[in-house]
């Protein structure tokens, strides 16, 4: 891909590249696994710094090394390399390191399949031994692929958390059209040394007594839930007078709002609300959006890991019902979500 800044039609791994690139990325540091492969090999292939490591936990820990010096860098990983890099994650976590990744996610259990699944939502908002005090994305195409990994890269530095794009295999294989242009003033949050040149400084990780730990996470948490109120935000679409509430995020919100445009074209009062921050979750607008519904229905691909999410962070009015439609590890078609509707509607 080329540095211009005008329209390209490309994949979803090549806009991620193209955006961690325009966000000051400086170096990558991974190991190949599908489907986030693409986005390592397409960040090669541009001439980009990198290290390939022995596996995904060295490349983790390469990237918590390299932001503690300054450079603003970041992975990729999908699956089980996913599962292998919590403990670095973890530890940038505890240390509020600018962590920085692209997820792709697979189907499960184990190396399962690499195009479809929404199944390691609660693994990055609450993976590792913490309690989740990172930021989690979720694009719903190509656009927001381009612009959450630039506001990821952005938070992370800003914030002092880690942040990761949290996609699948197909967004990342499906090639679009997208117009660069648009977001030409993004401005980048520069990188700096988290550890001055000279200094001598102790950097914990590890707290000797229990009440030592329990104030940096007093403090840790205080910070978040500061950050959470400018960063939390979702896409509510379709809500005003809406009797039945779709939930869905990524791909499957995608589908979901097509579901909800022929729905409401035939004359029935749906809306859709979709978290485009699934940590932190935009509790605010899910208030707003649930407020004279009837029904709430759940749409993902994976069994109810979002419905868990959102169900653990508000209550819902007692009189609403909750529906599911779980399809983990498959595509959900937009038939598949109007279909599912019509019968809630019966």
């Amino acid at each position: 891909m080329s540095d211009s800044q005008g329209k390209i039609f490309a994949t979803g791994a090549e806009i991620a590249v193209k955006a961690a690139h325009d966000a000051g990325a400086q170096m990558m540091y991974g190991y190949p696994i599908t489907p986030g492969t693409e986005v390592f090999t397409g960040w090669i292939k541009n001439g980009y710094n990198y290290l390939q490591t022995e596996d995904e936990v060295a490349a983790g820990f390469a990237v918590a090394g390299a932001v503690m010096a300054g450079q603003k860098s970041f992975s990729a990983t999908a699956g089980p390399g996913h599962v292998l890099m919590q403990d670095a994650i973890t530890m940038a976590e505890g240390m509020r390191l600018p962590f920085v990744g692209i997820i792709a996610q697979r189907g499960g259990p184990s190396s399962g399949t690499v195009i479809y699944s929404q199944q390691e939502v609660m693994l990055a908002c609450f993976g590792g031994n913490g309690d989740g005090h990172r930021l989690v994305y979720s694009p719903s195409n190509a656009q927001e692929i381009y612009l959450l990994t630039r506001q990821a890269f952005n938070d992370a530095w800003q914030y002092r958390f880690p942040a990761f794009v949290l996609s699948d295999g197909y967004a990342l294989k499906t090639r679009s059209a997208i117009d660069l242009e648009k977001f030409k003033e993004i401005k980048n949050v520069e990188s700096y040394p988290l550890v001055k040149e000279g200094e001598n400084k102790h950097w914990r990780n590890i707290y000797t007594f229990e009440e030592e730990l329990f104030e940096e996470l007093e403090n840790q948490k205080e910070d978040y839930e500061k950050m959470a109120k400018e960063v939390a935000c979702a896409e509510e679409y379709e809500i005003d007078d809406a009797e039945i509430l779709i939930i869905a995020h990524g791909i499957v919100g995608a589908a979901a709002k097509e579901a909800v445009q022929e729905l409401r074209a035939n004359g029935h009062k749906i809306g859709l609300w979709r978290p485009i921050t699934l940590r932190p979750l935009d509790t605010v607008s899910l208030k707003k959006a649930q407020s004279k519904v009837k029904k709430i229905i759940f749409v993902e691909s994976s069994y109810g890991q979002l419905q868990r999410l959102v169900r653990e962070e508000m209550d819902f009015r007692d009189e609403i019902k909750i529906e599911s439609y779980e399809r983990p590890a498959l595509g959900i078609e937009v038939e598949e979500i109007i279909n599912k509707v019509l019968v809630e509607l019966n």
